[in-house]
């Protein structure tokens, strides 16, 4: 029998770990495809990090650059971010504006801390990236699903009736899963309605910034001038250079924003690599020619997907502008879930559509960022099996 004398014994655990497990959308394993399975899953370039800045982290560390950084990241990225982020934008950027983050993740996470508190309001239009929601649900804030139209678009009328007494929006931009690249038109009224709104924030998730087609053109958040004091963007190294696993992101936010953000991150990470973070200086010297031909390899790679896509019955989608992503939404009468364990049955990989909020459900995610060869066997094993649920 338990005494005043006896602690209780507390079995559960951190009230936000149940808040997650409870709403999240996110699989705990893609599960296991059979024996040669083709993973169209991940959003992984295939290309691997270009040898310039595999090099420079070899310097560093043969230099002995493997000793604590600071805690707020090296200066000489920050300020080299700061410079890169006027020039690209045409936003006059500070240091003090840039927050080095362990991956854009990092980022995501240290932003929502920062500066949503649990009840807040947040505003997600989806189908979307799924972590989003998983940080809402560990703060305890209330995540709002406010489903694109049809063409893709952002339903504006939706988040302006939304928006009184919200605290954030988030807008994945080039889109994940959907690969769509808002216009500038959207993110002007987007302009608007912070203007309306003064205590709602935008937080602009542009991972794939450099990674558009057909000429499309990307309007940044941070180009949104009028709102500048609300508009927070998180950036990683992780698509445009190719560096996944080295898990470096930054963080463009208000000094005042900038430097809460900050305190959150340090508080959880402590400092980043630093020979890591030499090796983002070399990638933001990488000439834009090349990372153009990146985006003009994702494209090509898309065609294909278009291309064997548009001639099955039963498939629509529509087509990708950025990103490396296709979402075509498959008439079944199985769920996201059971059509991604279906596909695996078929020897490929992709992710359940429903993952990434409630209007996926009926879509699948192919990453088309694998190689030609792969992507061509993947697709092939895809329509065979679309035409087995015919």
């Amino acid at each position: 029998m338990e005494t005043a004398a006896t602690p209780h014994t507390r079995t559960s655990g951190s009230a936000a770990v149940e808040r997650i497990i409870s709403s999240s959308r996110r699989p705990k394993t893609l599960g296991a495809g059979k024996p040669g399975a083709i993973s169209l899953a991940m959003g992984e370039p295939d290309s691997g990090t270009p040898a310039a800045i595999i090099e420079a982290a070899t310097t560093a560390l043969a230099s002995g650059r493997t000793r604590y950084a600071p805690m707020a990241g090296s200066p000489e990225l920050q300020h080299a971010l700061a410079g890169h982020t006027s020039a690209k934008y045409g936003r006059p950027t500070m240091s003090e504006e840039i927050v080095l983050t362990h991956g854009g993740s990092g980022g995501l996470a240290a932003s929502m801390l920062a500066l949503v508190n649990p009840g807040d309001r947040i505003l997600i239009p989806e189908p979307t990236y799924s972590l989003y929601a998983d940080h809402a649900a560990m703060i305890g804030a209330e995540a709002i699903w406010v489903p694109n139209l049809a063409d893709g678009s952002l339903d504006l009328d939706t988040l302006q009736r939304q928006a009184s007494g919200a605290r954030m929006i988030i807008l994945c931009n080039p889109g994940n899963p959907t690969g769509r690249v808002y216009p500038d038109a959207d993110l002007h009224r987007l302009e608007e309605l912070l203007l309306d709104n003064p205590g709602l924030l935008l937080l602009a998730d542009e991972a794939y910034a450099d990674i558009t087609f057909d000429g499309v053109g990307f309007t940044s958040a941070l180009t949104l001038a009028a709102v500048r004091d609300q508009v927070i963007c998180c950036s990683t190294f992780s698509k445009t250079y190719a560096m996944t696993g080295w898990r470096l992101g930054h963080v463009v936010a208000p000094a005042e924003l900038a430097s809460r953000i900050n305190t959150i991150h340090r508080t959880i990470n402590g400092p980043l690599s630093t020979f890591i973070q030499d090796a983002a200086l070399t990638a933001l010297q990488i000439p834009d020619a090349d990372l153009q031909a990146a985006a003009l390899s994702y494209q090509r790679r898309r065609d294909i997907v278009v291309n064997v896509l548009s001639g099955l019955p039963g498939v629509d989608m529509l087509t990708p502008q950025g990103a490396f992503y296709a979402f075509p939404r498959i008439s079944s009468s199985l769920t996201s879930d059971e059509l991604t364990a279906r596909f695996a049955e078929g020897g490929v990989l992709v992710r359940s559509g429903s993952e990434f909020g409630p209007s996926g459900e009926g879509h699948i995610r192919i990453s088309f960022a694998t190689d030609v060869d792969s992507l061509a066997e993947g697709l092939a094993r895809f329509a065979a099996t679309v035409k087995e649920l015919a």
